[in-house]
């Protein structure tokens, strides 16, 4: 906690104690109050007990140890790519995907006061990229910050009026903040997908469509990715998300981080999933969710 700026102390304390009396009822986010993690919570899960967590780790180590029920951690922005490297931190959490939800992102230029000029602006990396077109137009520096709430915060404490902050609405008003200009993103659409994580329980059930999402290494062999990729396509399953990561530092094989529409009893998605796993060194499927928003097919 004590990594937060001042101003979003008190409020931080406040919640962990709240979502320390229902952990059951406590969804874990990354960020300080007011960040757009804090609203994809309150919006997915109304009446949950939100509990801030200064790293992507930390809030999958408080559903994992327990001191909460599920964490909501944003994975990929239709402006910006990939937000966190889930790939790597979810097959170490022990953690599994049990749903996902999509935030329509809005930013705000967020000041001490209304008159003087703003020429450097406080927040995520993310956030930043995700206004970049309106940062360059008005020449205003972009400087990178934890998160965007806690850009707010940051300025509220350093008390300098030229430097202001990106960040949602709500975060201008928990820390008493001007709003300097609004509708910053690049595109009307800008929008931010979550997955909720929570411990190994019950397999997805219930009516579908479902999504699953798995990881896998391929062989380090010619045409290994053709061949490992070859029964969806025989099948007609859709993939709607295809990533390819280094790990570790041989580059002798890449792994892969993937969506697909259905579920593992589905028997085309079964015979998908063999073939895969029958052309690959390895494949772990991290979780079988409801869809959120229907994929086209």
């Amino acid at each position: 906690m004590e990594s937060y700026p001042a101003p979003a102390r008190a409020r931080v304390a406040a919640m962990i104690a709240a979502a320390a009396q229902s952990p059951d009822r406590a969804v874990a986010f990354q960020g300080a109050p007011g960040c757009n993690s804090h609203i994809a919570v309150d919006e997915a899960f109304p009446g949950s007990f939100p509990l801030p967590c200064y790293s992507f780790e930390e809030a999958l180590e408080a559903v994992a140890d327990g001191r909460a029920g599920c964490a909501m951690i944003p994975i990929e922005n239709s402006l910006h790519g990939r937000v966190a490297d889930i790939h790597f931190l979810l097959p170490e959490s022990g953690l599994v995907i049990i749903g996902e939800h999509f935030l329509p992102i809005r930013y705000c230029l967020l000041g001490l006061d209304r008159e003087t000029a703003i020429v450097e602006a406080m927040s995520h990396p993310q956030a930043l990229g995700q206004c970049r077109h309106w940062l360059r137009e008005r020449r205003i520096r972009p400087v990178a910050h934890a998160d965007t709430a806690g850009a707010a915060a940051a300025v509220a404490e350093a008390g300098q009026p030229h430097v202001g902050a990106i960040a949602p609405r709500l975060a201008a008003e928990l820390y008493g903040l001007e709003v300097r200009g609004e509708q910053l993103e690049d595109s009307a659409d800008n929008t931010t997908r979550f997955v909720v994580l929570a411990r190994a329980g019950a397999p997805a059930s219930g009516p579908g469509p479902f999504m699953t999402t798995f990881i896998f290494e391929v062989k380090n062999v010619p045409a290994a990715l053709y061949k490992a990729l070859g029964g969806f396509a025989t099948n007609g399953v859709n993939m709607t998300k295809l990533e390819s990561y280094q790990r570790g530092a041989t580059f002798a094989a890449t792994e892969f981080f993937c969506d697909v529409v259905g579920h593992p009893d589905d028997p085309t998605l079964a015979r998908s999933l063999e073939e895969l796993r029958f052309h690959s060194k390895s494949v772990r499927v991290l979780g079988t969710y409801p869809q959120a928003r229907v994929r086209p097919e």
